[in-house]
């Protein structure tokens, strides 16, 4: 298993008025966008990505950061083994993602993904 990327999904009480920010003062792109959920990037470098959100379309929690993997059944059943409280069970989203959230040792809520 590893590691694709790492994204900070940052609460937004308007996820519109976010992106406008994150265009007009750091010049980022908008590379998805849900309305509940969107993601803005380095037009240079679209490795370099952050996530504004409302809230989760289908999760009972939102979560603070999200982890891209290239095997997300093998990081579940770590998780699992590791007794990793699950926030949200393993599901295939209709926006083409596999994923489950846990709750890391500190509370924060982890978002472990991977595309379809």
């Amino acid at each position: 298993m590893s590691v694709r990327r790492i994204v900070a999904n940052l609460s937004s009480r308007s996820t519109a008025e976010a992106v406008e920010f994150y265009q007009g003062v750091l010049g980022l792109e908008v590379v998805m966008d849900h309305g509940w959920i969107a993601t803005v990037a380095d037009p240079d470098d679209r490795g370099l990505q952050l996530s504004v959100m409302s809230h989760d379309a289908s999760a009972p929690v939102s979560p603070d950061v999200s982890i891209e993997v290239d095997d997300v059944d093998a990081v579940h059943a770590a998780a699992l083994q590791q007794d990793a409280e699950i926030v949200h069970p393993l599901t295939d989203e209709p926006w083409g993602v596999r994923r489950f959230f846990l709750r890391d040792p500190d509370g924060h809520v982890i978002n472990v993904l991977a595309h379809r």
